[in-house]
């Protein structure tokens, strides 16, 4: 699965489109490597998020089956690592 549409899928970007440019603007890592849109994530590799004020690292646990999935169930698709 493509990390924009898992970002999207999981809720941690509200759009496709944000986590695309998310990509774009060089802030989302997968295992220490920097992302593009495109590139393909597996379980058990780690995002890193670098926000203005602050970085977010997620573990993926499985792989969503459907588009979208609810906001509630995002611990099942991920586990948040740190917040700093």
């Amino acid at each position: 699965m493509r990390v924009d549409k898992f970002l999207n899928a999981v809720n941690i970007a509200k759009s496709r489109k944000i986590a695309g440019d998310m990509c774009d603007s060089n802030v989302v890592y997968i295992n220490d490597t920097l992302a593009k849109s495109s590139k393909n994530i597996a379980v058990g590799s780690h995002i890193k998020i670098v926000y203005l004020d602050y970085t977010k690292v997620y573990e993926i646990l499985t792989l969503p089956t459907t588009r979208s999935t609810n906001k509630k169930e995002q611990h099942l698709f991920v586990k948040e690592l740190a917040s700093s």
